[in-house]
């Protein structure tokens, strides 16, 4: 593979304007393919597989005009102190702002009055009125969701405390400027590595054109592939992170292949052969993690998935073909003037600090290793109370309309008013009537229960749909186990009288929502993990290190985990970090870590260990490869990780909860990941393995293809030793051995 990659470095050297170009090119295609593209439709959500999915698909069908997975909204009201929403002023005030509701958009449904429904507080203080939508939270325009919010404000020009909660109102998410507060940081950290502008503009430049096509690309198909708009989301923060990441390292490489003495094409080849085929197995670490997200079996989570993977793969081409264009076209202005004088003077520079660390390492590497692994276990000690849920209106700022909505029903109604169950009957053609009692005594009967509705038959009586109110609210264990139940309850009666009995609505949603995802968690672990086990062993010949890799992301990754329960769950350091609830951890949030946090954990374990493995396979011991490995690769994962904790740990200036949490998980876990497990255990590890971290059983070598990661069909006679600094300095180390020669 090092060959083929340093001729296609040589090839994008010797053409750097038609390669140059040809991306441009793309990019323009691609901005045109998704500007006249038809507007995508919102991207319909469905669990496939589930009894929630299952009761929304039977109602479709026997409801047809009901909308059942259309927006809802309440429409919350609250008296003056010493009124009551019935007395007649406060009674004509809510009658005159509902039929305003109800003509406020062409897509709302039904409105249901609250007199009639029974939805007034037994104190007669609070009444709110749900309200139905023909289409789907999604398809909602601004305008719909503003002439609603519009009517609510003039309710409250009349004297009652109104708010509205509901999916029918959740705002679309602006821009929280992470990803500009991304760049900045990305620069100054680039700019402080390489001591050049140019340098520093370079992974920059690449990683921003690569999402460019791929974000790009994903809007010219939105429509046809029905994407979301987290789609392009995702894909723009892990192609923005990965594309940095590899520029970063094929950058750094050339960079050394220059002070070697070698000319700028020479140095590209290189660096593009060997960074290159490192920067290919990382990326491939990467689109694995993504692509494994299909075995969750929720349609949206695989699409973004695959979008995302996609986006990676172009950053590895871009890598691979634009930057070595790049570099040619930048010319001696990629290295700094420093760094040029010092060439000039040819003066030997002290090791770099990785150098230095990894002999730290070296000097004792049971304690560094014992010490660094209870810490990280002390941390990961949390994560054993973890409890996943989905956040609901409960978990949003006290300022938003939702959140005043949802303490107004629960202090009205009690807080399962807020997430009522849906249970559907289907009759069939047994009798409906008797049926729907048995499920409502059945209901009424249980622990939990705070009320139970009056049956709808559809037109045709054979479908009748129940609503149970909770005593406990949405996001609870309590009312995650009622829901279970009731499904347990309702099943024994459909296989007693006929008539099966589902569970279903936003809060049966999200309890199924959370099943799939906690239930396939493992599954994508191993699918992830032993995928890339075998990568690894692809490209370090040896069973030891990809195995040891492994491990260390599954501590790191435990120890973030530990982390985000101890704040939003415990609420330690809630206060300070300004999380105003704390509560169930996001059910999405463990997936979407290990995905994220496994392929930059990968890219970082690939950049320093194949410098090592590289030195090790040119003839220096074991214990010298960690330091030569070091010297080269420690500052390239220091500074991808600096970006990366930064840019992460940005988003927990947010005021949502939910993103304050992804962006305090994958901050601690990048930055654990880098420097406790890669840059600490790593070599502790190596260290006390010796030349046995690269044993390989000899009927596995004989099945692995070998992929000249390091590239040793590269090597001419002045490459037979290292003449680099370190290598001097690892000699006169009394702690290391002599190289081999």
């Amino acid at each position: 593979m090092a060959t083929f990659l340093y001729r296609v470095g040589r090839f994008a050297f010797r053409h750097r304007y038609g390669v140059v170009v040809a991306w441009i090119a793309l990019l323009v295609l691609a901005g045109l393919g998704a500007s006249a593209a038809t507007a995508p439709t919102p991207s319909s959500f469905s669990m496939p597989g589930t009894q929630a999915q299952q009761a929304v698909d039977l109602l479709k069908e026997r409801f047809p005009g009901a909308a059942a997975d259309g927006a809802t909204a309440r429409v919350v009201f609250k008296a003056p102190d010493g009124h009551r929403v019935t007395d007649p002023g406060s009674r004509a005030a809510i009658e005159k702002t509902l039929a305003a509701v109800r003509h406020s958009s062409p897509q709302v449904a039904e409105v249901t009055d609250p007199f009639r429904a029974g939805t007034v507080s037994e104190d007669r203080s609070t009444a709110f009125a749900p309200v139905t939508y023909k289409a789907q939270a999604a398809a909602l325009s601004d305008t719909d969701k503003k002439a609603l919010l519009s009517t609510v404000h003039e309710a409250r020009e009349r004297g009652l405390t109104a708010e509205v909660g509901g999916s029918a109102v959740q705002q679309e998410k602006g821009d929280s400027g992470a990803e500009i507060l991304g760049i900045a940081i990305a620069a100054v950290v680039l700019v402080l590595t390489f001591g050049s502008l140019v340098a520093a503009g370079l992974p920059l430049l690449t990683a921003l054109l690569g999402v460019g096509i791929g974000v790009s690309t994903i809007g010219a198909l939105a429509h046809t592939l029905d994407l979301g708009d987290t789609t392009s989301t995702l894909a723009m923060m892990l192609g923005l992170a990965v594309g940095i990441d590899y520029a970063l390292f094929v950058v750094t490489r050339y960079r050394t292949e220059l002070a070697e003495g070698r000319d700028r094409e020479e140095a590209v080849g290189r660096a593009t052969g060997t960074a290159g085929s490192a920067v290919v197995f990382a990326g491939l670490t990467v689109v694995i993690a993504l692509a494994a997200l299909s075995v969750v079996g929720i349609p949206v989570l695989t699409k973004m998935g695959l979008a995302a993977a996609g986006t990676v793969a172009l950053a590895v081409l871009v890598a691979l073909t634009l930057l070595p264009a790049l570099l040619a076209i930048a010319g001696k202005r990629i290295v700094g003037r420093r760094d040029r004088r010092n060439r000039a003077r040819r003066t030997s520079a002290r090791p770099a600090i990785g150098a230095r660390w990894a002999r730290f390492v070296l000097r004792r590497p049971v304690a560094v290793l014992v010490a660094s692994v209870i810490g990280l276990g002390v941390l990961a000690v949390p994560a054993a109370s973890l409890n996943l849920g989905l956040p609901d209106e409960g978990a949003l700022p006290t300022a938003t309309t939702q959140r005043k909505a949802y303490d107004l029903i629960s202090a009205g109604f009690g807080p399962g008013a807020n997430g009522p169950l849906t249970v559907v009957v289907d009759a069939g053609g047994h009798d409906a009537d008797r049926a729907a009692r048995q499920v409502r005594s059945m209901a009424r009967s249980m622990d939990g229960v705070a009320a139970v509705g009056r049956t709808t038959f559809n037109p045709a009586h054979d479908t009748g749909i129940i609503t149970v109110v909770p005593s406990t609210k949405p996001g609870s264990a309590e009312t995650e186990d009622l829901v279970h139940r009731i499904r347990h309850a309702g099943k024994e009666l459909g296989r007693t009288h006929g008539a099966p009995v589902l569970v279903t609505g936003q809060t049966g949603m999200k309890v199924d929502f959370s099943e799939k995802i906690n239930g396939a968690l493992l599954p994508y672990l191993g699918i992830t993990v032993g995928l890339a086990v075998l990568l690894l062993m692809l490209v370090f010949r040896s069973v030891l290190v990809p195995l040891k890799a492994a491990l260390g992301f599954l501590l790191s990754v435990g120890a973030a985990l530990g982390a985000v329960v101890a704040v939003f769950q415990w609420g330690w350091l809630a206060g300070a970090l300004g999380v105003e609830q704390t509560g169930p951890i996001a059910s999405t949030m463990p997936i979407f870590m290990v995905g994220i946090v496994f392929g930059l954990a990968m890219d970082y374990e690939v950049f320093l260990v194949t410098r090592m493995r590289e030195a090790h396979a040119a003839g220096q011991s074991s214990r010298q490869a960690i330091v030569t490995g070091f010297h080269h690769g420690g500052r390239v994962v220091t500074a991808a990780a600096a970006i990366m904790t930064a840019v992460f740990g940005s988003f927990i200036a947010s005021g949502e909860d939910s993103v304050k949490m992804i962006g305090l998980g994958l901050a601690v876990a990048v930055l654990l990941d880098a420097f406790v497990v890669r840059m600490t255990i790593v070599p502790a590890v190596l260290a006390l393995l010796g030349d046995t971290a690269w044993w390989l059983p000899k009927w596995l070598r004989r099945v692995l293809p070998d992929v000249d990661v390091e590239g040793r069909g590269l090597r001419g006679p002045r490459d037979s030793s290292t003449s680099t600094a370190v290598t001097r300095s690892a000699e006169q180390d009394r702690h290391g051995e002599p190289v081999r020669r």
